[in-house]
């Protein structure tokens, strides 16, 4: 559905992105993250047949952006982080207006304004001037108007930024369930918590090039080795002396005073034969669990990284 190949920008002798790859697939999000300055926004313009690139192929639905710029534009939903609204305009107003632009007719706009106004929670504001509204409500409905048309791709530049948080959790409902209907969404945000349980796959961009791609878990792996474990003992044990009793199964990696910790890329097979052994041997064991790991652990990792 979005497809881009040695995709690059210059600005005269400033190359702001350089030969990305990155393909996002019907029914697939991916999350585009990266500090400010990385590139992130060039290439979302570049995508959405805003900015010409200077080399590289980009297709959106099987169209060319440079060949067909005009066509590309009607399948996309682009929502800027800082979208530019009609003040002066009420909500039905303004989206009938963006709806006749994007040729829908009025039985369509009408119809499709009204249903999302309604999902997004602001039917009852529906006749009020959009200079009126707070900061959630305007980014809000800038994402109805991307949604108007009911496009196959959308860009999303911060959906949630500037919103309380039930309006937040009702944003990314949505847009989970906008992916279950075959669209597929790039997601740009600094929200690494949000990107982490909305996207299927992570790219990171820093100095214009994607220097890694993959699922959160692929990412964690790579970057942060294994998986890790902790077993709980309970207070009466002290975890230093359990180690001798483990050596044999399992690398331990730190000690606390009535906790150990180990790595293992099979967990199936390794924790069953840890607790088999504790438990042969008396030793009680309050839990056993993975250590959780964030996309920040994650991000912060690569982005510090010295570019290649």
């Amino acid at each position: 559905m979005i497809e881009a190949l040695a995709l690059s920008k210059r600005f005269g002798t400033f190359q702001a992105v350089e030969t990305i790859d990155l393909e996002v697939r019907p029914g697939e999000l991916v999350a585009l993250l990266g500090p400010n300055g990385a590139g992130k926004t060039t290439t979302v313009r570049m995508l959405g047949a805003i900015l010409r690139p200077t080399s590289g192929k980009v297709r959106i639905s099987g169209l060319d952006v440079v060949n067909h710029a005009q066509a590309v534009r009607g399948k996309v939903g682009l929502l800027t982080e800082y979208p530019g609204l009609y003040g002066r305009m009420a909500a039905l107003e303004y989206l009938d207006f963006f709806g006749g632009l994007l040729g829908l007719d009025a039985a369509t706009r009408q119809q499709r304004s009204a249903l999302l106004l309604q999902q997004f929670g602001l039917w009852e504001a529906r006749g009020r001037k959009l200079d009126g509204y707070s900061k959630g409500m305007k980014q809000k409905i800038a994402l109805v108007r991307a949604l108007i048309h009911d496009p196959p791709v959308l860009f999303l530049d911060e959906p949630t930024t500037a919103m309380d948080p039930q309006s937040a959790r009702t944003v990314r409902d949505a847009i989970g369930e906008l992916r279950q209907a075959d669209r597929a969404i790039l997601l740009t945000t600094h929200n690494l918590a949000e990107a982490e349980i909305l996207a299927d796959r992570i790219a990171i961009i820093s100095g214009g090039r994607i220097v890694a791609l993959g699922t959160f878990a692929e990412l964690s792996r790579r970057l942060l080795g294994a998986p890790l474990y902790e077993v709980r003992f309970a207070p009466t044990i002290p975890a230093i002396g359990v180690v001798p009793l483990l050596d044999d199964l399992a690398s331990i990696e730190s000690i606390g005073i009535h906790a150990l910790r180990y790595r293992s890329n099979e967990a199936h097979l390794l924790n069953p034969q840890v607790l088999a052994r504790l438990a042969k041997l008396d030793v009680p064991v309050v839990a056993l669990a993975e250590v959780p790991r964030s996309l920040e652990d994650v991000y912060l990792r690569i982005v510090a990284q010295p570019p290649q």
